[in-house]
């Protein structure tokens, strides 16, 4: 006699049709979607509610921060660039957290919005975390990694988008 459900066999909590590992297979990146999405929201609520960060100088000040990686960033010209008003710069890098978090939580425009998180962690790489040595004591670039399966597989389950497909496909099929 066995006792338990066995992982192979289609379950009535599962998708119809599907087994433990499709349906699992199918949720894989919701744990990632959810931990960067929380992620970047909590850091751009952060910079902007913190009394320091929006500063052309002073202590915590992204104006500061972008003086102390310039002679060691890989790009110092970005850094110039952000330096001409680092106020504006620090804003929208703490506005397109919120709008990537958001996105990304939600699955509304999924790919897009990891698309924007792996170039504002792509850019933080190349500038505030170029000098990390070891490489992976870094972690802008762990987090550009990490976006780059939500760029290509975006959210296909518990999801805006999704939920636009489905209705999209219902659609499609009344016509029929």
């Amino acid at each position: 006699m066995t006792y338990g459900m066995r992982m192979d066999s289609h379950t009535s909590f599962l998708e119809e049709g599907h087994t433990w590992r499709d349906t699992a297979t199918r949720y894989a990146l919701l744990p990632l979607r959810i931990f960067l999405g929380v992620t970047f929201i909590y850091a751009g609520v952060d910079k902007l509610t913190n009394s320091a960060f929006l500063h052309d100088s002073g202590s915590g000040s992204i104006g500061d921060l972008m003086r102390s990686v310039r002679d060691t960033s890989a790009i110092p010209a970005l850094i110039d660039l952000s330096l001409k008003n680092p106020v504006a710069f620090g804003g929208a890098i703490a506005i397109g957290e919120l709008a990537v978090g958001i996105g990304t939580l939600l699955g509304l425009l999924s790919r897009l919005a990891a698309l924007g998180g792996a170039l504002i962690s792509l850019s933080l790489w190349l500038t505030v975390s170029w000098a990390s040595s070891p490489y992976y004591y870094g972690n802008d670039l762990a987090y550009l990694m990490a976006w780059l399966p939500l760029v290509l597989a975006g959210a296909p389950v518990l999801s805006v988008d999704a939920a636009i497909r489905a209705r999209r496909r219902q659609r499609a099929d009344g016509y029929r």
